[in-house]
């Protein structure tokens, strides 16, 4: 009978300090090249660089961006329904991101519009996953725009419009539900006499 051998340990390097080193004898122009490249090959790239160097777009792109964020975070397989699928955190953080940005920029109504489409996309998100991971990331979204609109001057019909829809596309019907149903109380008591 063959007697049996341990396998020997192959050690393996580090790539990222091989890359570091051929990094360092590269100009300054081609590094911006080859990361402009890579974010525009791969979303998630731009999403890291976009948050680490605090990139500033105008209110349409950052509501392009976000929208293609939303996509993005609630995308899943459908063959992975009622399971602990995996999904974008990072998306999910641009989202918050941008929407933070536009109401800074005073940007409230497609912040309001956005959070109707996150609400939809991530409620429905929530209720095919088995334990609904996401619940999380997606009331800090909302809770951006819940916040902002405590303190704007927005037109109270329109506020409770906003509530009542964020509401009806909740398909799980608990995402940020006592904040939309206070919001929606305080505006409805504003409008009294």
């Amino acid at each position: 009978m063959a007697k049996r051998h341990p396998r020997k340990l192959v050690r393996t390097a580090d790539p990222a300090s091989r890359l570091r080193k051929v990094l360092a004898r590269r100009t300054k122009a081609e590094l911006i090249d080859v990361l402009v490249e890579c974010a525009r090959a791969d979303r998630a790239v731009l999403r890291r660089l976009a948050a680490h160097f605090d990139l500033q777009a105008p209110p349409d792109e950052l509501v392009a961006s976000t929208r293609q964020a939303i996509a993005d975070a609630t995308g899943f397989d459908a063959r992975d329904i009622n399971r602990n699928f995996d999904y974008d955190a990072e998306a999910y953080r641009e989202v918050q991101r941008n929407l933070q940005r536009l109401i800074e920029l005073g940007q409230l109504r497609p912040a309001m519009e956005l959070s109707l489409e996150l609400m939809a996309a991530g409620s429905y998100q929530v209720e095919a996953s088995d334990e609904g991971l996401m619940t999380d990331d997606i009331e800090k979204c909302l809770r951006v725009v819940l916040k902002a609109l405590r303190k704007c001057g927005l037109h109270a019909a329109e506020a409770r419009a906003w509530c009542t829809e964020m509401i009806k596309r909740d398909h799980v019907g608990f995402l940020c539900d006592q904040e939309l149903r206070a919001l929606r109380q305080r505006f409805q008591v504003s409008r009294s006499p």
